[in-house]
Order: C-alpha cells, then sequence, then structure tokens
C-alpha cells in the first residue's frame, strides 16, 4: 500500500516531541518525528456500546425500584409487628406530662370567640401550644422508624419549625413586617444558642464531653454561614447608602428612606431568597455513597441510633401518626391565630418594646416546651445519681437545634420573602442593625464552639449566658427607625406623613 494511501486511511497525527536535553556534541535541540495511528473501530464497536448503555440504564431503573420497595417495605413494616390504634393514641396521650395543657385548647377558642381578656387570651394560647409543640417532636420521632434516619431527621426539623412558620405567615399575613423580622431573628437566635446550650448543659452534667457528627459540624458551619451573610449584606449595603453627605454637591444628602429605596431592596431580597432555596436544594451530594451514619468519622452512638431504628418497634402506627400530625397541625395554626391578634393589646399594655416582644418573647413559645422537658428531665436525672444508680450518660450531643435554624434562615426565610412577594407585602432582607449583629455574634459562638465536633458542659453554659446577654440588650432596644419606615405595607411616604413606624 502507497504511503499516500495510508496517510488518508488512517489519517495519521504527527506528534513533534523535542528533547529538552542538549546533546553535548554539536549544541542543538534533538527533533523525533513519531507518527502515532489511532486506534481503528470495529464494525461491531458502536453496537456493543448501546447495548451497554442499553442494559445500564436497564439496571439503574431496577435498582431505582429495589430503593423504592425497600423503602415502602420499612414504612409499611413488612414482616413486623403492627401497632394498633388504640395503642397508637395512648402512646400520644402519655407521651409527655405536657399534654395536660391540652385542656387549654379550646379555653383558648373561646377566649377568643366570645371576646375575652386580650391577656387572658394570649396566656391560654401560650399554653395551649406548649403540649402541640411536644406531639410535633414525640410525632417526628415516631415517624423516623418509618422513614429511615435522613427523612426522619428532615420530619422532626420541620415539624419543630412549624410553630414558628405559622407565627411567621401569620405575621405576614397581618402585615406586621417589623415584629415579623424580629421573630425570624428571635427563633434563629433561639435554636443556636438557648435550646442547644440547655441540650449542652443537661448533656454534659454527668460526662466531660459529647460527641457531634464531624461532617454534619462542617456543612452545618457552612449552612449557617451562607444563610447569616444573606442578611448581613443588605444590612451593610443600606449602611454604605445612608450617608450624610454628597459628594457630588458637598452637601448633606438626600433622604434616601423613599419607595424606591425599598423596591431595590424588594428585588435583592428576592433574588437572593432565590439563591437561597437553591442552596438548600443542592446542599445535599447527588451520589449515593452519602450515608453519613456508615462514614468513618461518625460517632458511634449515632451508628446506634440508626441501628435501633431498624430493629425497635415504634410505638405508634404511622397512618396514626399522620393523622394526629395533622390534626394537631390545624389545632396549631387555629390557636396561633387567636394569639397574633391578641398581640397588639397586650403590647400596649404591658410596655414591652417591639423588639424584645419578637425576639425574645414569641421565639420562646417554640422551646417553652422543650425548655420545660429538658429542665424535669435535668432535675430527675440528678436525683437519681444522688439517690438510686446512676444512668450511664449519653456520648452523642443533641445538636438538632442547630439544623432548625439552618432550615429556617436557608428556607423558611426566603420563602416568606416569596410569599410576601405573591401577596403584595413588601418583606425584604433588609432587617435591623442591631439584630443583624446579634445573629453574627450567635453564629460565631456556635461556629467556634463546634468547630471540633466535641461539647461540654461549660461550652453549653456560655451558649445561654450570651443568649441573656442578647435579651438584656434587647429590652432596652427600641429599634432603627429607617427600617421600621421601609417595613410598611403602605408606601413609604405616606408612612413618613403619617408619622408612624409601627
Amino acid at each position: 500500500m502507497s504511503t499516500s494511501t495510508d496517510n488518508t486511511n488512517t489519517r495519521q497525527r504527527v506528534v513533534r516531541l523535542v528533547d529538552n536535553d542538549i546533546e553535548k556534541g554539536n549544541g542543538k535541540l534533538e527533533s523525533t518525528e513519531i507518527a502515532v495511528t489511532p486506534p481503528v473501530k470495529s464494525p461491531g464497536t458502536e453496537s456493543q456500546r448501546r447495548r451497554r448503555d442499553i442494559i445500564a440504564e436497564a439496571l439503574y431503573i431496577d435498582e431505582g425500584k429495589e430503593e423504592l420497595i425497600k423503602f415502602w417495605d420499612q414504612f409499611m413494616r413488612k414482616g413486623k409487628r403492627k401497632i394498633g390504634v388504640v395503642e397508637s393514641l395512648r402512646a400520644f396521650l402519655f407521651s409527655s406530662w405536657l399534654n395536660v395543657f391540652l385542656v387549654c385548647i379550646p379555653i383558648a377558642w373561646v377566649s377568643h370567640f366570645k371576646h375575652w381578656n386580650a391577656s387572658a387570651t394570649f396566656t391560654l394560647c401560650f399554653f395551649a401550644i406548649l403540649p402541640l409543640e411536644r406531639l410535633f417532636d414525640y410525632g417526628g420521632e415516631q415517624m423516623a422508624y418509618y422513614l429511615g434516619k435522613d427523612l426522619g431527621d428532615l420530619a422532626t426539623v420541620t415539624l419543630n419549625n412549624a410553630v414558628e412558620a405559622a407565627l411567621a405567615l401569620i405575621l405576614l399575613q397581618h402585615c406586621e413586617l417589623v415584629l415579623l423580622k424580629s421573630t425570624i431573628i428571635g427563633v434563629v437566635i433561639l435554636h443556636l444558642l438557648l435550646v442547644p446550650g440547655a441540650s449542652f448543659i443537661t448533656g454534659g452534667a454527668q460526662i466531660i464531653q459529647q460527641d457531634l457528627h464531624p461532617h454534619l459540624t462542617q456543612l452545618n458551619h457552612t449552612l449557617l454561614t451562607l444563610g447569616v451573610l444573606s442578611l448581613l449584606l443588605p444590612a451593610a449595603f443600606f449602611a454604605a447608602i445612608n450617608t450624610q453627605f454628597s459628594p457630588a454637591t458637598g452637601v448633606v444628602a438626600e433622604n434616601i428612606i423613599t419607595d424606591e429605596t425599598r423596591e431595590r431592596f424588594l428585588q435583592m431580597s428576592r433574588g437572593l431568597a432565590v439563591l437561597l432555596l437553591v442552596m438548600i436544594y443542592l446542599h445535599d451530594p447527588p451520589g449515593d455513597d452519602d450515608d453519613l451514619a456508615s462514614a468513618p468519622l461518625a460517632p458511634e452512638a449515632l451508628k446506634e441510633h440508626v441501628a435501633r431504628l431498624r430493629e425497635q418497634d415504634p410505638e405508634v402506627n404511622q397512618f396514626v401518626c399522620l393523622a394526629v400530625l395533622a390534626v394537631s397541625i390545624g389545632l396549631m395554626a387555629g390557636t396561633a391565630e387567636w394569639m397574633v391578634q391578641s398581640i397588639d393589646f397586650v403590647r400596649q399594655t404591658s410596655k414591652i418594646q417591639t423588639e424584645w416582644f419578637g425576639l425574645i418573647l414569641l421565639p420562646i413559645v417554640s422551646f417553652a416546651a422543650d425548655g420545660a422537658v429538658a429542665s424535669v428531665y435535668f432535675v430527675r436525672r440528678m436525683l437519681r445519681h444522688i439517690f438510686q444508680e446512676p444512668v450511664p450518660p449519653t456520648t452523642l450531643a443533641k445538636g438538632e437545634a442547630i439544623d432548625l435554624s439552618i432550615q429556617f434562615t436557608l428556607f423558611w426565610m426566603p420563602f416568606f420573602v416569596l410569599v410576601g412577594w405573591w401577596t403584595n407585602k413588601p418583606l425584604t432582607l433588609l432587617f435591623d442593625l442591631f439584630e443583624v449583629a446579634a445573629l453574627v455574634g450567635s453564629c460565631f459562638i456556635v461556629n467556634y464552639v463546634t468547630a471540633d465536633s466535641k461539647t461540654n458542659w461549660a461550652e453549653g453554659m456560655a451558649m445561654v449566658i450570651f443568649y441573656a446577654m442578647i435579651a438584656l440588650c434587647a429590652w432596652f432596644y427600641t429599634g432603627q427607625p429607617e427600617i421600621a419606615y421601609l417595613s410598611q405595607c403602605i408606601s413609604v411616604a405616606a408612612a413618613l406623613a403619617n408619622g408612624s413606624a409601627g
């Protein structure tokens, strides 16, 4: 075969290799030409590749079906004991001593519809929400037996945020935007400091340190910081443009508290909201090998907990659990609505600042149940340690409350912004500077405490003390008037004319 035919048929590529070593004799660079012939595809290569792709796709579909069947078998508890309806209802009823406050629910509703004293309605609604919050917690723990560890944790976190989310949506509906922003920050700070701090104190009372999952801790640091920075950026932007001097004219700048400024922050906030929702959706790795419980650095207590979910029987039936949770959510939504409607009168008569009311008082509603249970649990363990045989302490720290804060900042907060856009409520991510500073400080101390994936009594106490510092300062804080004027459902010009920022 001729050389030209070979060049045409095989499409030889010439690779020029230059030897960087200079020959001693002539001092020149030596060049070599090597003809490289690409592999020739056989006629059956393409069809074989197509068959392999078809087989791989079929195996992938079969694997997906197998995972679905496995999940359904776990949800239906195939081959295991079925829990009866009466047994499930009894388990719910006796799940916590806080259920004695369930009698406050009908009384609170009667107080609302009979127009009793607003303070009485607010107090009754407050105590009526306590057992409902505890039922959400218990129901989420029971659903973990049917959904598995990951989905079970997601259900528990979402149900624990149900009270705060309902309160926030009701405040948004009533256009209490200033109070809503304070409540959002208060909920996040509560779940960053007070709830995990109290948990670390009670858990670390009998042990030097407790463990957190290293991978989850590192991921939480990133997600939490991102959510906090999404509020820091608008606050910094507003501080940069809120200047008293205009370099163009050399005189005091014109007022920036205008409808145009609010519209600018509305557009900014909606864009940030979409980006935060994208982050919460994409934070989970797409691969199959992402089981955190089987990770090499996973604490042994976490592995034991996952094994216990697979082996032990739940206390309630899955369908009864879903039904009770649905009814509880409906009762909680109505009770929260009556409580919000009584807020104005209580706020006026008690002379409590709006900042403290939103930052501290309203978020405490969600913590009161867990706080009461944790306090009783702590006292009971101490008494048992003194008078009876001590109970072995657990080595796994309870840091799920930090997950609640992350979900609230990356999902619920942007969700509220988009709902406000849809319902024509001008909710922005421009928050009060004091609130943002308190949130940044909370994020810093939480990331610092959990950096080594270990907690102890002293670190929990530091978190609780810092929360008390925020509560003390918020008691004297009257709020930032510029943010209040920009957080009105009427036009900013009308709010300035009326002289009302409340």
